[in-house]
């Protein structure tokens, strides 16, 4: 299945159902007066986050979405049908925007959330509901109310709880396919990674996810290579472990060109906790090694782990410092979760 990680739709929920103007007419009953029944309620838009999705490829072949209109009203105070209603099963982590692209509508953050995105426009009254005592053969029934209807934007942003960056051929695949069951694409060649990879890594009773992104070139944010486009997926992220290939020559530009992108692709990326790592190193001797990670801790002000997913050296410090941040940030969670609710009526 290709993964596609933004779509823009038009849904438009149902109108209501006109109300009826009836009388009743029977045998052996002479002015019956008004039966009209009411309209039938249009059928709303749900969004519903499902457990089975990773992927919004769906919405590519089908962009127009219009849930059923309500049924009118009949005679005998019958009440028309409902319309149907449309439910879009979309995946975790999808953020709906409005049309403008910037105004967030909702945010689907847990499996079985269902939000009404747009609602069904009620139903009319039937003429039985303006009998009066000086009009007693209403000749009035209101028109259905008009469904909501707009064009909206689906962006899925993958729920990690730390992300991968760095540039093309940075061991960011060889990393994730290691430390998880994971199996991304490895080669050795720049951009064998073309779409996010998600991967489950448990360090003792506890875990996280971690997501690997295309790497990023000098100019990402201008559209160079894959662009930053799949930046959004690492926005949620507690940490950020970044990969800086210790076999080339300038390690230093290397990490600032990332650096540089995380900046201007803002959204407070660049201020994310960061896990230096310099990969690779079963490729150089100790002396070369030494003098490399010494110019980045310089430059970034920072002590850098030394890695190799090949040799599976260096692994677990750099896990479980991930996990320290995780946790971290899942204890401020639970520690707001658990803060009583302030009644501003007070």
């Amino acid at each position: 299945m290709r993964f596609l990680d933004s779509a823009k739709i038009y849904i438009k929920s149902g109108d209501g159902g006109a109300g009826s103007i009836s009388f009743r007419r029977e045998k052996f009953i002479p002015d019956g007066g008004p039966d009209g029944g009411d309209g039938g309620r249009g059928g709303d838009i749900i969004l519903h986050c499902a457990e089975s999705l990773n992927t919004l490829i769906d919405f590519r072949y089908q962009q127009h979405f219009r849930a059923g209109r309500g049924q009118n009203g009949m005679g005998k105070q019958r009440t028309g049908a409902d319309g149907a209603t449309i439910k879009l099963d979309l995946p975790l982590g999808t953020q709906v925007f409005a049309e403008d692209g910037e105004t967030l509508l909702a945010d689907l953050t847990e499996i079985g959330q269902r939000i009404v995105l747009a609602r069904g426009g009620d139903g009319g009254r039937g003429n039985i509901h303006f009998k009066t005592s000086t009009n007693r053969a209403p000749r009035r029934a209101d028109p259905g109310w008009p469904g909501e209807e707009r064009w909206i934007w689906l962006k899925l942003k993958l729920l990690a709880d730390a992300g991968l960056v760095g540039q093309p051929n940075a061991g960011k695949s060889t990393f994730l396919s290691v430390v998880s069951a994971a199996k991304p694409k490895i080669g050795d060649y720049p951009f064998t990674t073309l779409e996010p990879k998600l991967g489950s890594v448990l360090l003792g009773d506890e875990g996280f996810v971690l997501a690997d992104i295309p790497g990023l070139i000098e100019g990402a944010s201008e559209g160079k290579g894959l662009g930053d486009r799949f930046l959004g997926h690492v926005e949620r992220c507690a940490v950020l472990v970044h990969l800086v290939d210790a076999t080339q020559s300038r390690i230093v530009d290397a990490w600032s060109t990332v650096r540089r992108e995380l900046e201007a692709y803002g959204h407070a990326l660049d201020s994310k906790p960061e896990i230096l790592c310099l990969s690779k190193i079963d490729a150089l001797d100790k002396a070369s090694l030494g003098r490399k990670r010494r110019a980045l801790e310089k430059a970034s002000g920072q002590p850098v782990h030394l890695i190799s997913g090949v040799a599976r050296q260096g692994l677990e410090p750099v896990l479980r410092a991930v996990m320290a941040e995780v946790g971290r940030v899942r204890r401020v969670a639970r520690d707001r979760a658990a803060e009583p609710a302030i009644d501003l009526k007070a």
